[in-house]
C-alpha cells in the first residue's frame, strides 16, 4: 500500500490528533484484540484492519516518527526507519495487550500457565453497627470459596488414577501459531494450558480439582474502625493455581448511621434544642454518649450554634492515640405557637428589652473585599 492510498493513522486508530499515548494504545489493543486473525478465521479482512492498526500504532507511538508524521503525512515517514510496519523492530505486542483473551504471550513474552500462580483474592461485605465500630468486635462470617477436593487431593483424578501427560503440547500448556509475520503463544486447546489431561475425572469435583465450600471464620474488628474501611485476611481467598498460595480475604466494613451522633474522623457531633428560656437564663441538661448520659452546664445568654465539647469521649484512634471528642451543638428553638399565658409573658419581656434592629456591623473580611472592590 503507497503512501497516497493509505488511510490517516489518527482514523485508523479513531484517536484524535491530540490524543495521548496513553488514549492511542488503549485505542490500538482495542483494534487488535478486535481484528486478531486467530479470533476472526472466517473473516478475510481481518488481517488487513489488524495490520493497518499495527502500523499506525508502530508510528504513533514513536515519538520521533510521530513527529514527522504530523508535520510532513505519510512523506515524512519514508527513508526513516518508518515507512511501512517493521514486525521486528515494533514494540513487543505483549505489552499492549496484556493476558487477554490469552493475547499475552506473544513473540514468546507471556506466562505458562502451567507455572505456580497465587489464587484470587476475595471481597466479603460486613455490616456493623455504629457502636460496634467505635467500641470493636468480634464477629464470624460464611465465606463461599473454592478449596482443593478432598477425594483427589486437588489433582482432578478419580483415586487410584492420575492425569497423564497432554499429546497435543507434549505437556507445555502451550501451543505456537504462525501466521503472516506474527509467532503467537497461545494456551493449548486440549488441555486448556494446564499440560495434563484427565482420564478419568474425580467423581466429586468432576475433574476440576477444586470444589465450593463456604468457610466460617472468625475476625476481630478493632475499635475506631469507620466506614468503607477493609480488614485483609491473609490466605484465606481462592486457592491457588497449580500449588500456588492462596489469595486474600477482604472484609469491606459498612457502618450503620447512628440515630443521634454524626462522626467526623474521630469526633461524635450532636445537636441539642434549647427554649429561649434556657438559653437566656442558662440551664443544666443531659447529654447522652455512647457510654453514660454527661451533664452539660449551658452559660446565661447561650446562643444558638454554640458549642462545647467533651474532651475525649469521642471515637478511639485505631492507629493508637487519644480519643475524639464530643462535640455539642446548641440550637435555640422558638415556638411557633403560644399559650395566653406565655405570650402576656413574652409581650411583657419584650417592652422590658432595649430594641436595637439596626444591622449587624460587617465582619474584618467584608470590609476588607469592600475596600479593594
Amino acid at each position: 500500500m503507497d503512501s497516497v492510498s493509505k488511510r490517516d493513522y489518527y482514523e485508523v486508530l479513531g484517536v484524535g490528533r491530540n490524543a495521548t499515548d496513553q488514549e492511542i494504545k488503549a485505542a490500538y489493543r482495542k483494534l487488535a484484540l478486535q481484528h486478531h486473525p486467530d479470533r476472526n478465521p472466517e473473516h478475510a479482512d481481518a488481517e488487513d484492519r489488524f495490520k493497518e492498526a499495527s502500523e499506525a500504532y508502530s508510528v504513533l507511538s514513536d515519538a520521533q516518527k510521530r513527529a514527522a508524521y504530523d508535520r510532513y503525512g505519510h512523506q515524512g515517514l519514508q527513508g526513516a526507519g518508518g515507512a511501512g510496519f517493521n514486525p521486528e523492530g515494533f514494540t513487543d505486542l505483549s505489552d499492549v495487550l496484556g493476558d487477554f483473551f490469552g493475547f499475552g504471550d506473544l513473540f514468546g513474552g507471556g506466562r505458562r500457565r502451567t507455572r505456580a500462580q497465587k489464587g484470587e483474592d476475595v471481597r466479603y461485605d460486613l455490616e456493623i453497627a455504629f457502636e460496634e465500630a467505635v467500641f470493636g468486635m468480634a464477629a464470624e462470617i460464611q465465606v463461599p470459596r473454592l478449596e482443593a477436593c478432598g477425594r483427589c487431593d486437588g489433582s482432578g483424578a478419580e483415586p487410584g488414577s492420575s492425569p497423564v501427560v497432554c499429546p497435543t503440547c507434549r505437556g507445555t500448556g502451550e501451543q505456537i501459531y504462525r501466521q503472516s509475520f506474527l509467532s503467537v503463544r497461545r494456551p493449548c486447546g486440549s488441555c486448556g494450558g494446564s499440560g495434563k489431561i484427565i482420564r478419568n475425572p474425580c467423581g466429586e469435583c468432576r475433574g476440576h480439582g477444586v470444589r465450593q465450600v463456604s468457610k466460617k471464620l472468625k475476625i476481630n474488628i478493632p475499635a475506631g474502625v469507620d466506614d468503607g474501611v477493609s480488614l485483609r485476611l491473609s490466605n484465606e481467598g481462592q486457592t491457588g493455581v497449580n500449588g500456588g498460595p492462596p489469595g486474600d480475604l477482604y472484609v469491606f466494613l459498612k457502618v450503620k448511621p447512628h440515630a443521634f451522633f454524626e462522626r467526623h474522623e474521630n469526633d461524635l457531633h450532636c445537636t441539642i434544642p434549647l427554649n429561649i428560656a434556657q438559653a437566656a437564663l442558662g440551664a443544666e441538661i443531659q447529654v447522652p454518649t455512647l457510654a453514660e448520659p454527661q451533664k452539660l452546664k449551658i452559660p446565661e445568654g447561650t446562643q444558638s450554634g454554640a458549642q462545647f465539647r467533651f474532651r475525649h469521649r469521642g471515637v478511639a484512634n485505631v492507629h493508637g492515640g487519644d480519643r475524639g471528642d464530643i462535640v455539642v451543638h446548641i440550637e435555640v428553638r422558638i415556638p411557633s405557637r403560644l399559650t395566653r399565658e406565655q405570650r402576656k409573658l413574652m409581650e411583657q419581656l419584650r417592652e422590658s428589652l432595649p430594641v436595637d434592629n439596626e444591622p449587624a456591623e460587617k465582619g474584618i473580611f467584608e470590609k476588607v473585599k469592600d475596600y479593594f472592590m
